[in-house]
């Protein structure tokens, strides 16, 4: 399904897949000979977000672009990279030939270099640099750069690392105290209901996409 957002319907190459449960919406541009399975959903919000040539994003992943305040986070997805299943990738760069296993997630203005893996479960946060060929372990948690690993059961070493990272800010423009999670938290749902309220305009649009009847295409 294609959805013309804010005024701008996505592009898709002739030569791409686009499944028809897949959704893709707004400043949205699919390259040559990539697939989008089915169940993914590829959101532009107020930016932009671009799938290069033979990039293949797996079933159930969300990919969501943002622009919030003066910061604008698009969603780059390289030749050749690969999103698994239900991965998500928040207003981050995706270099070419990485590797987002099953279930990873990228948080903004983070960069997974060329040939880096993500590994099942594990999360770059917000602003990370992952090197190339860098491999994140499974249900690992990588953050800053130069780019630190950390396990889940480091808890306060990992809180005070996610701190420094100031994702409130980068993420939802807003800067307040970290032990004020309740007004944090409510500041972060007013953003995101003013972000999402441009949805209301939004309409499908026709699915001009070839089928080919047999062959590489």
């Amino acid at each position: 399904m294609r959805i013309r957002h804010r005024d701008v319907a996505p592009e898709v190459d002739p030569s791409a897949y686009v499944a028809p449960t897949a959704a893709l919406v707004g400043r949205v541009r699919v390259g040559p000979r990539a697939r989008v399975m089915y169940g993914a959903v590829l959101d532009s919000e107020g930016s932009r977000l671009e799938v290069g040539e033979c990039a293949i994003i797996c079933e159930n992943a969300v990919l969501r672009a943002t622009a919030v305040g003066d910061t604008d986070h698009p969603v780059l997805v390289a030749d050749h990279a690969f999103v698994g299943p239900h991965a998500t990738l928040l207003g981050c760069t995706v270099e070419s030939c990485a590797y987002i296993a099953t279930g990873g997630t990228v948080l903004h203005g983070a960069t997974v270099r060329a040939g880096a893996v993500v590994a099942v479960g594990a999360l770059v946060h917000a602003g990370t640099v992952v090197p190339s060929e860098f491999f994140v372990p499974p249900n690992t948690i990588a953050v800053g750069d130069p780019v630190r690993l950390y396990s889940p059961d480091q808890k306060e070493e990992l809180a005070q690392a996610i701190r420094a990272v100031g994702f409130a800010k980068a993420a939802f423009g807003i800067d307040m105290a970290w032990e004020d999670r309740l007004a944090r938290y409510r500041a972060i749902a007013e953003v995101r209901s003013d972000e999402f309220a441009s949805h209301r305009g939004d309409a499908v649009v026709g699915d001009a996409q070839p089928r080919p009847r047999a062959g590489r295409t």
